[in-house]
């Protein structure tokens, strides 16, 4: 299986990247073997279906980066630093789910930690930056998105974090929070999800500005169906209503994000 999925922009292209870090599922077999029998079937906090949700950002001009493989393996929204195996919301490789359950029944080993860094990690974050750069040299800015789905912690429905003003500006972040409230979506700002390692680190960079975009997984999923200890089925009408209103949201984002007024360049 590829590492990533790579979706280039079709017609106009927007100086925007799509980034999907956590929708992935794909468990190698030797780290499969290392789970739980529990949370293999589970893989809870996955991104469900955000891939589907966002099909339609490349006919839009938008350009898509896609992690095939789970979160599991090796999270992309965490910086790869010591210890790398360790809690869920700091390390690369969680020892234990969010909920304080164990993810392994065989402890992975030092080289195995480094490989999946190696062979998963650094290609990813690579491939990220090249294409950041592919769009500053040919617009002079670019706008990354973070694209995450969430359950519990908050009830609201769209969550904007860019670590409290310091990876966006106010621009980008009012104009995405004005696209969702027109689309009735209830929409806070900085609310738990300020924007993780992805969000903080490429919005330093110059010419680069980095928004998260949190979805309550209700908004397109089946409640019913996330109560259960496997993954939920996107062929829902939630599903189908939500992507009706995120392909509108995310077409007049591109118009304007393309366009914007000379005061805010």
């Amino acid at each position: 299986m590829d590492l990533f999925n790579f979706h280039e922009p079709q017609g106009t292209e927007a100086p925007i990247v799509a980034n999907l870090p956590h929708s992935g599922m794909f468990v190698p077999g030797a780290i499969a073997a290392q789970f739980t029998p529990d949370h293999l079937r589970s893989l809870p906090n996955t991104d469900w279906h955000l891939d589907r949700l966002y099909a339609s950002l490349p006919k839009l001009g938008i350009t898509v980066l896609q992690a095939t493989h789970s979160r599991y393996v090796v999270d992309l929204n965490r910086q790869a630093k010591d210890p790398i195996l360790g809690d869920f919301w700091t390390a690369a490789i969680p020892e234990k789910t969010a909920f304080g359950q164990p993810i392994y029944q065989s402890i992975p080993s030092q080289s195995d930690i480094e490989g999946r860094v190696r062979d998963f990690y650094l290609p990813y974050h690579d491939r990220l930056a090249a294409i950041l750069q592919e769009k500053l040299d040919r617009f002079g800015r670019v706008y990354l998105l973070d694209l995450h789905s969430f359950m519990g912690l908050i009830t609201d429905q769209i969550c904007l974090g860019n670590r409290n003003g310091e990876t966006s500006s106010e621009f980008l972040i009012s104009t995405v929070e004005k696209s969702f409230l027109e689309a009735d979506y209830q929409v806070v700002r900085n609310k738990v999800f300020t924007g993780g390692y992805i969000t903080r680190h490429y919005g330093q960079l110059p010419g680069v500005e980095a928004l998260q975009i949190e979805v309550r997984y209700p908004v397109y999923l089946d409640n019913a169906q996330l109560e259960k200890s496997q993954p939920p089925d996107w062929r829902v009408p939630e599903f189908d209503a939500a992507k009706k209103k995120f392909d509108a949201i995310f077409g007049s984002l591109k118009t304007i994000l393309t366009n914007p007024p000379p005061t805010c360049l």
